[in-house]
Order: structure tokens, then sequence, then C-alpha cells
């Protein structure tokens, strides 16, 4: 995966933000304190059997442990913030040092991770932000990249005519809602004007929903030329299915964000021609960082840069686009029959 390297207009972005500060205020700078030894971090996944939650566990796991820190995995076995909630009162009553969330919902979380930080817990989100106070979001890519580059995947392969659908995770998820409002955009430009997105369905990140509303897309719309299925179930069980139903394939391209492992077997049988996604282990490894940086005093303000280990040095970026305080671990990367062999996550 490559790293994130600050773009121009990103550059431009935080010279215009320090303009902004007033007189006076003391300007972020590179976080040079050392991460503390010890501390207790309790990762909080959209849940815990999620093939791509755990990788991402996993890369916390391992910046904790660079570090000389400790991470407890807590969550539910269901996409929803009552899920999670006990996570959340459970990393405050051990006294947790920080939180790491991927949130199942953008607001309903927000009492609980208030309260634990008013016990001193810092709260980072990865993956799926909330819309809380006082936390830092480490973003997997731009998020209007990721949009915008889903749409051209498939506009490219289906010659940009026909009907499409989108076959999400679930309805509240941030994530999902902010890159699916990024492709109704790029729909609207002059290219796609023979495109049609004609419905969004969600099977909530489980496979036996997944595999329902997909059965009704292509009941509804027998015409439909292509689905998008942002969400490493819902591509992964596409894929399944229309592997074992190849007529379909005459019509109906498939394209989302995939984990190379799991997609592998669909793409070098010419079931799913390309796809897309980032490193998980990565984004939690850098999630780890910034958590453990933050509990070790870094201040929480845009233009602060703090080291993450071997993925390098990141940057918090200003609020922008609905997102606050904010760090993006790069941009996705485009896997096809070329280039799938070489990652194995």
């Amino acid at each position: 995966m490559k790293l994130f390297k600050p773009s121009r207009l990103v550059a431009v972005a935080l010279v215009a933000f320090a303009v902004a500060v007033t007189a006076g205020a003391a300007i972020a700078g590179t976080f040079s304190g050392s991460i503390k030894s010890g501390l207790t971090v309790y990762a909080i996944p959209k849940d815990t059997i999620n093939p791509y939650e755990v990788i991402a566990d996993n890369g916390i796991k391992s910046a904790l442990s660079s570090v000389g820190g400790s991470v407890t995995v807590s969550s539910g076995t269901v996409d929803t913030a009552a899920a999670q909630e006990p996570s959340i009162q459970a990393a405050e009553q051990a006294h947790a040092n920080a939180i790491i969330i991927a949130g199942n919902d953008p607001a309903a979380l927000c009492p609980d991770l208030a309260q634990a930080q008013s016990a001193g817990t810092d709260v980072v989100s990865f993956d799926s932000d909330v819309t809380c106070a006082n936390h830092l979001f480490i973003n997997q890519a731009n998020t209007q990249q990721i949009g915008e580059s889903e749409v051209q995947l498939l506009g490219k392969e289906i010659g940009y005519k026909g009907q499409i659908a989108i076959l999400s995770a679930e309805s509240t998820a941030t994530n999902q809602n902010s890159w699916i409002k990024y492709m109704k955009i790029e729909l609207k430009q002059a290219k796609y004007k023979n495109m049609k997105l004609v419905k969004i369905v969600y099977g909530n990140d489980e496979p036996t929903t997944s595999k329902t509303v997909l059965l009704g897309l292509l009941s509804a719309y027998p015409d439909l030329r292509g689905i998008i299925s942002p969400t490493t179930v819902g591509i992964q069980t596409a894929a399944q299915y229309l592997d074992t139903h190849k007529s379909l394939l005459k019509h109906i391209t498939l394209t989302g964000l995939g984990l190379p492992s799991q997609m592998r077997p669909y793409v070098e049988d010419g079931t799913v021609k390309a796809f897309e996604l980032w490193d998980p282990a990565n984004l939690g490894y850098l999630a780890g960082y910034a958590a453990a940086s933050l509990a070790s005093g870094m201040p929480l303000k845009a233009g602060e840069t703090f080291k993450a280990g071997k993925l390098g040095s990141y940057t918090i970026l200003p609020p922008s686009d609905g997102t606050g305080l904010s760090v993006v671990l790069g941009p996705p990367t485009v896997f096809n029959k070329a280039n799938i062999k070489k990652f194995n996550f």
C-alpha cells in the first residue's frame, strides 16, 4: 500500500487554517513527547466477526504492542449502536486511556463517549466516524475520492450506460452514507447522463441479509447493469452469488470495496473485473498510534504532526466536509487481475 503524502490542496488548506488562527493563539506543531508505556486502549469495531474489522483490530494491537501498551477488543456481533454501548461503558469503568471506535451510528454513541471522555479517556474514531465533540477521526482515504472513484470504476466498465444500484452496509453508517453522497454527486456529471441509480439497499454487513436484498434487486430490476457494494461483506456476498449464476455476468458488473484475500478467486475467474480498498491493518495501526499519542499528551489541534511507527508521520487536518479533526491514511488501491496476487490481507 502507498503511504499518504499530503497533496498540494491539503497543504494549501493547512496554510489557510494557520493564517486564520487568532493572534496570540498557539499554532500546532510536531508532537515531540514520548508515548507513555502501559497505555490501555479499548478497540470497539463495528462488530467482532467481520473479517475486515478483525484485520483492523489486529493493526491496533500491533501499534499498541510496539509502544508497550495493551488493547481490549470489545463490541457486539451486529452493527448497531446499542451493541457498542456496553463496550464504551466497560472502557470507562476500566479507566482506559483511550477508545478507538468504528461508529455504527454517527450520533447515538455520543452520550456514552462524552461520559468516557469526562472520566479522562481520549476518543479516536476510525473507518466510520461519529459526530461527537473533541475526538479525532482516522479516515481510511479521502471521503470524496472514494465515492467518486467507485462510480468511475463502474462507469468505465459498463460504458457509462444503464441502471445501477448500491448494496450498502447498515443505513446509519457514517462512512457508507458519506461515500454514497459523493457517488450521487459524481453521477450528476454529463458523462453519466445515461447511467441511472435506481435503488440503494442495505445488507447490514450480514451475508444472509446482503444476499436477500441482492436477490430483491435482481428481481425488481431485470435490466440492471451494475452494482456498487462499498462494503467487504456486501461485495463478497454479491460476488459469490454471481459466480454461481454466471449468466447474469452477461449484463451485470460488480465493483465496490473488498478484501483482496476474499475477492481473489472472483477476480481471477472474471466474475469481478476491479474493486478497491485500503489496507485495514494499516488503518488500525494508524488509529492505534493516534490514540496512544493523544493519551500521551499530544494536543488535539489541526496542524499537529505525530509519528505513526512504520507508517511515518501524519498531520491532523482541520474540519471539512462535515468531518471534524481528522487524519487521512491515504488513497485507495484498485485491485484487478494484474495485481491482486501481490496482496494478502
